[in-house]
């Protein structure tokens, strides 16, 4: 029987351009370089049984790991607050980063995720002190490019019934791999006929979504949430930081549904796709689609790494 397939066109902050280099990448698995069809973990380690680990998504530009600084903080801070021990410090992870991008012949337009678990169990069960070989580093490095077309035709979110949740339930701040929360709600979205998730916080306000903290622009000024149920995302903190030095209004707060939907512009930030636009929310479209407040903060935020890269380059 023949089967007639329908185009795949939904987007996401993800989306990147195809690099045929990406075929014959290397893998950092604990120490060892590997082709990525033979990079493997047991299926006794910790984050493929339990998704037990912290992951870090950093982005190279002309041969500096942007901000490494800002996502060590968070991954060594991630790290601790769950008794993971990393098995080595900043220097050991920028050693094993940088063995890895000079056996790709790697020095820009790369994304890498680096992954931490809690390393291979005895038994197949939850208790942490099962894992009992130690951790398990893998780093992930490919040539990747956002794609042009997301700047000029943007992304549709849903909101959805799917929340980030209380502190004390999982916190958002941790950049674990168990990631099911953020999965469930991408799948409502989808399921609702767009690219990704808005989700809210337990109170109802406008929170972030499946993969990224949330921007929206009203009468020029950038409004966020107040951080106190997302991630705290290394991007975020910079758009906050470079629109203050440049005097943008930025507010972060409480705020609904109701002003997003009638927002003038809004965008996502993330290390792969620094700002997104979102085109629609809930199938409602967002402004008249010009972004001026967007595109600022695109070349501020441009001028930002730009002027760090040169700083670590002569550090």
């Amino acid at each position: 029987m023949n089967r007639q397939t329908t185009p795949d066109t939904s987007a996401s902050t993800h989306d990147a351009e195809d690099d045929p280099r990406n075929r014959d990448i290397l893998i950092y698995v604990n120490g060892e370089l590997k082709h990525r069809d033979e990079a493997k973990v047991s299926v006794y380690d910790s984050g493929f049984m339990l998704g037990d680990g912290m992951w870090e998504g950093m982005r190279l530009h002309d041969g500096v790991w942007a901000f490494f600084d800002d996502h060590m903080d968070r991954f060594f801070d991630s790290c601790k607050a769950v008794s993971l021990n990393v098995g080595t410090d900043r220097a050991g992870i920028l050693s094993a980063l940088e063995k890895t991008r000079l056996a790709n012949g790697m020095q820009t337009d790369v994304h890498v995720r680096l992954m931490l678990t809690r390393g291979v169990k005895s038994k197949p069960f939850q208790h942490p002190r099962l894992s009992r070989q130690g951790p398990t580093l893998v780093i992930i490095m490919e040539h990747s490019r956002p794609v042009d077309r997301l700047q000029s035709a943007g992304i549709k979110l849903a909101s959805v019934p799917q929340v980030r949740g209380l502190p004390h339930s999982q916190d958002a701040k941790f950049n674990s791999h168990s990631k099911l929360n953020c999965v469930i709600a991408c799948l409502q979205a989808e399921q609702a006929g767009a690219d990704e998730a808005l989700m809210l916080d337990p109170h109802g306000f406008v929170n972030t979504t499946n993969a990224c903290n949330f921007f929206i622009v009203r009468k020029g000024a950038v409004w966020t949430s107040t951080g106190d149920y997302c991630m705290n995302g290394v991007t975020r903190q910079k758009v906050i930081d470079v629109c203050r030095a440049d005097g943008i209004a930025v507010f972060e707060k409480n705020y609904s549904l109701y002003e997003a939907y009638s927002a003038d512009e809004a965008f996502l930030t993330g290390t792969f796709g620094a700002q997104t636009p979102i085109a629609q929310i809930d199938g409602k479209p967002i402004g008249d689609g010009t972004r001026p407040v967007t595109a600022r903060i695109r070349t501020l935020y441009k001028a930002l790494i730009a002027e760090h890269v040169e700083a670590r380059k002569h550090a």
